[in-house]
């Protein structure tokens, strides 16, 4: 699709304005020309759009947004429901389907809006339970079956994110056997934000290469997503962290914008502003968001929830840092100084440790040191 901007005007922008009225969230308007506008109005709805989903509020339709607004015309019933491996379904009514046979004590997996195979696996189960036909379809008897079971005796709680965390409890707090993926962003061509002589897919690159030995030293299992000269999609390198069995998946960028004065680090965890969120992922990039501003002075830009396939796509808990601002020019000396991304690396490392520490043996942010780390390491080896 293309993407589509204040000032398009055509058949598709028809398409969006149909489903942005359809959320009441732009008004129906009178007149073909008019009405295969985008206008200001449209715009604006897009942007809150946006918001409400957990998207980069840009007031562009591309095709992450194009993709979330197609799905949010979808609800239960509207469809049949079936894994496809060619082509997976997604749109809201997945993701409703996902909730309820969670809340059902059916582990679809994180609610996602994508119907894969884990969806599958447990539509099939409750098909049998309830007996009807198992076949991995929800139609129109499954979906009778389950508004039947709809009562507010059967809804609420997070058991999806439960289990996240009992899983990081059950594995104790030592580092070594965890599997780690960093991800560092762009690569290839694709050389991501490029000012004041740096380019974010070397930034990236280099720090990845730094938290990689450091995890490594620990006893980790780190992987690296991509080589120096490529750049995979998002889907890409989610299922690389899937194939890999990974536990925690880290995602490394820096940021722009047209304001040098923008600066500061921020940090993004799945979440969908409905109270649907990865809880390890939001208490991950808590910690590195902490350790990193007060290791280095980054102004603390805070964590975000967000929907971004990274996140959508990755089964473990998976966290994406934006680490300074290319564009401002104190940032961008800090990030150009090699002894700086050493401190940055060390930060991650020791977040990924609180997590795994759970309170025990805890220290101040930002006094917890790598050689505390190695100690403690050691010290539960013994």
């Amino acid at each position: 699709m293309r993407v589509l901007r204040r000032g398009d005007a055509g058949p598709d922008v028809a398409e969006i304005r149909s489903i942005l009225a359809g959320m009441d969230l732009l008004p129906p308007v009178a007149g073909t020309e008019r009405y295969n506008t985008f206008d200001v109005a449209v715009e604006q709805a897009v942007r809150a759009f946006q918001q409400r989903r957990g998207l980069i509020t840009d007031g562009v339709v591309g095709q992450a947004t194009y993709q979330a607004l197609k799905g949010a015309s979808y609800h239960l019933g509207s469809r049949p429901l079936q894994y496809l491996l060619s082509s997976p379904v997604n749109g809201d009514d997945v993701f409703t389907l996902q909730e309820r046979l969670t809340e059902l004590g059916f582990d679809a997996g994180r609610p996602d809006g994508y119907f894969g195979p884990q969806t599958e696996r447990a539509l099939r189960t409750f098909q049998r339970d309830m007996r009807l036909t198992s076949d991995g379809i929800c139609g129109p008897a499954t979906i009778r079956e389950l508004h039947r079971l709809s009562s507010p005796r059967a809804r609420g709680g997070r058991p999806v994110f439960l289990r996240e965390q009992e899983q990081v409890r059950q594995a104790g707090p030592r580092l070594r056997g965890k599997r780690i993926v960093i991800d560092p962003g762009h690569g290839g061509e694709d050389l991501g934000v490029v000012a004041g002589g740096l380019r974010e897919a070397d930034i990236a690159w280099d720090l990845a290469r730094r938290l990689e030995g450091r995890m490594q030293a620990t006893g980790m299992e780190a992987l690296i997503s991509r080589g120096p000269n490529h750049s995979p999609t998002d889907f890409e390198r989610a299922r690389f962290a899937n194939d890999a069995g990974a536990d925690l998946f880290l995602s490394l960028h820096s940021d722009s914008n047209p304001s040098p004065r923008a600066q500061g680090v921020a940090s993004f965890h799945f979440g969908t502003g409905n109270g649907t969120t990865s809880t390890v992922g939001e208490l991950l990039a808590g910690f590195i968001q902490r350790e990193v501003a007060a290791r280095t002075g980054l102004l603390d830009c805070r964590t975000h929830y967000k929907t971004w396939e990274i996140f959508t796509r990755t089964r473990c808990p998976a966290v994406r840092v934006e680490i300074g601002y290319l564009t401002n020019p104190d940032d961008a000396a800090r990030l150009g100084d090699p002894a700086f991304r050493d401190v940055v690396a060390e930060g991650i490392l020791i977040a990924v440790k609180r997590l795994y520490l759970l309170g025990e043996g805890d220290q101040p942010t930002g006094t917890f040191t790598f050689a505390d780390v190695l100690a403690h390491e050691l010290a539960k080896a013994e």
